[in-house]
């Protein structure tokens, strides 16, 4: 079983809440798999203090600025001191720097003056930023925009926004943080926000002393607590916390360079309790979603592949098929190029009484030249095939079949064939911006085939 450890992308360590017993509260964390935390710097007293702890705990690492409520305070020679700070081997971020219109501690001018230095110091080290927006969304994004404040990479920590914020902050190149406020009973509109963000874009945090998970609310949050927080997004987003602990700790190791990740390529990978096999990297697609084109990593798994692999590498990576619900045939590649090495796989599963799945691009027969879903008859209960568009033209500009418009008529005739030989046929369409979903439905019902969509930019 895969061991889940998280890292605490957002304390406040330094406080006198934390004085008496910090070694128990790090030793806690620690307990709960929580293996790194980054505590912030608010001004330059409690940066300096965070770079302390750092010093003091290997898995502490600090940031370093000044928060919003204290921007009065940001001169030439802060700047150059935080700057200074800021070249400690542990500092990993700037932060947390942004605006703040709730408390309105300081004038905006002056907070927005100090959220631009701020981000061009954070551009000089080349390190990210950590942003603190509350009720200031539009200047947060006006500034951020004017400042490319995205080049070094930067995270919404305790993010308040809004769905369609949500969306430009990560297209500005902004992952999003969220807090054990999220397990809040009246927050149902943060939850609905992060069931429809990509989990490649999710951070957590405690944000500690402070917004404890429900089950402590109005007591001292902490490190530990860390976990409530993956708990609930795993709820939201239908994963395990394995999967969320995963995907959250790769997540973090990008923005910040923190936390041990394996990221050697797998032949078989988890999700949930389905196990995945990736036996082929080619394709005769390139779709324009395809995350394999930015780093082929799926939920925080590593799929590119340095060779292909044979079946007996396949079964010594697949352990004991009983284990998982299902074993699918989905990776960063179209499985059925392989379809001996397929054929070959789920014989032996289905031997093992495991229950199989194939996730393809429906275009095998062209491959082939022949009908080979008769093959399949015995071995597969499940087949999803990607029908993405209505049309040959629109499947062609997001798909780019290798066998050009022939492609798209081939998928939708593998579809109708599929039903004759596989107990269970599901089409799909990932939402890709301009494609009418509604239609491709109408299709499937018009075929007689079960219809999913698939959310865009979230990887299954």
């Amino acid at each position: 079983m895969e061991q889940a450890t998280f890292i605490d992308t957002h304390a406040h360590l330094d406080g006198e809440r934390f004085h008496d017993d910090l070694n128990d509260v790090i030793q806690r964390a620690h307990s709960a798999q929580v293996h790194d935390i980054i505590t912030i710097g608010c001004d330059l007293e409690s940066s300096q203090a965070s770079i302390n702890l750092s010093e003091r705990y290997a898995n502490i690492y600090a940031a370093v600025g000044v928060h919003p409520h204290e921007a009065a305070q940001v001169t030439p020679d802060i700047i150059t001191q935080l700057a200074l700070l800021a070249k400690h081997e542990k500092v990993v971020a700037i932060g947390e720097i942004g605006l703040d219109y709730y408390r309105n501690h300081c004038p905006h001018n002056q907070q927005q003056l100090a959220f631009r230095q701020q981000i061009l110091l954070a551009q000089q080290c080349k390190l990210p930023i950590v942003v603190h927006d509350r009720e200031a969304h539009a200047d947060i994004l006006q500034i951020i925009k004017e400042e490319n404040a995205g080049c070094n990479g930067g995270v919404f920590h305790c993010f308040s926004g809004d769905l369609a914020m949500a969306k430009q902050c990560i297209e500005l190149g902004f992952y999003l943080s969220f807090t054990g406020a999220i397990t809040y009973p009246k927050n149902n509109e943060i939850r609905e926000i992060i069931g429809h963000i990509p989990t490649e874009h999710l951070l957590i945090e405690t944000d500690c002393p402070y917004l404890a998970p429900q089950q402590w609310r109005g007591k001292r949050n902490e490190p530990a607590y860390v976990v409530k927080t993956a708990e609930q997004i795993a709820q939201i987003k239908q994963l395990t916390l394995e999967d969320i602990a995963r995907i959250t700790t790769l997540n973090a190791h990008r923005l910040f360079g923190i936390g041990t990740v394996d990221q050697s390529g797998k032949i078989a990978y988890r999700i949930r309790n389905s196990l995945y096999l990736n036996i082929t990297n080619r394709c005769t697609n390139s779709c324009i979603f395809c995350a394999k084109f930015r780093d082929f990593n799926v939920k925080g798994h590593q799929l590119k592949l340095d060779h292909e692999p044979d079946f007996t590498e396949v079964i010594a990576a697949i352990g004991d098929p009983t284990a998982y619900d299902e074993v699918v045939f989905c990776g960063y590649g179209e499985p059925l190029l392989r379809l001996e090495l397929v054929k070959q796989l789920a014989h032996w599963l289905k031997q093992h009484q495991a229950t199989v799945r194939i996730n393809t691009d429906g275009q095998a027969n062209l491959v082939y030249k022949r009908n080979i879903l008769p093959e399949l008859h015995g071995l597969v209960d499940e087949i999803s095939i990607s029908l993405n568009a209505p049309d040959a033209e629109h499947y062609q500009q997001i798909c780019h079949s290798t066998f050009g418009v022939e492609g798209y008529s081939a998928v939708q005739q593998f579809i109708k064939l599929a039903a004759a030989s596989i107990p269970k046929v599901i089409a799909t369409a990932v939402t890709v911006p301009g494609i009418d979903i509604a239609a491709c439905a109408r299709i499937c019902q018009e075929i007689s085939v079960e219809f999913r969509p698939r959310i865009y930019n979230e990887l299954d």
